[in-house]
């Protein structure tokens, strides 16, 4: 079986389960998902820098609304819930939990438990982190030692 950490920001759609389950065509893939609670108040400045370099100005000014920090652990969980359930309906084995700190180091760390063959980061575009590699999947090239493939999110959850 091959082994794939997914490092997700929130709930996967039904095209974003069918996208990673299909990766490999017929080969079994088992899913090992990292989910991290919305950050801070500085992450909440990139998010909406990067809504406005999509021209979404409704989304950049909703932006302080999106709960953070302790109030974010809830929906997070639930988003977690919702795409091991949906991973496990498409046929593949999923397992799951969250990151608080350091989610880079909790990547590694995972990736060595499980002798991972590969990690996917399936993000929305962040814009200004990516021009700066200071991205998930750039960092992790860095830090993982296994394969790593950034995937945008088809849609919004």
């Amino acid at each position: 079986m091959f082994t794939s950490v997914l490092m997700i920001e929130k709930a996967l759609t039904s095209a974003d389960v069918e996208f990673v389950t299909t990766l490999h065509g017929d080969e079994q893939v088992g899913f090992h998902v990292l989910l991290q609670p919305r950050g801070d108040q500085a992450d909440r400045l990139l998010r909406a820098i990067d809504d406005i370099a999509l021209g979404e100005l409704d989304e950049a000014a909703r932006e302080r609304e999106t709960p953070e920090g302790d109030a974010a652990k809830g929906p997070a969980e639930q988003a977690l819930d919702v795409s091991l359930t949906a991973l496990r309906a498409a046929g593949s084995t999923a397992e799951g939990r969250m990151v608080e700190d350091h989610p880079l180091d909790a990547l590694r760390k995972l990736v060595e438990e499980v002798g991972a063959d590969e990690v996917i980061v399936l993000t929305d575009p962040h814009y200004v982190e990516e021009f700066f590699h200071r991205d998930w999947a750039s960092r992790a090239r860095h830090k993982v030692g296994v394969p790593v493939l950034k995937l945008f999110s088809h849609s919004k959850a």
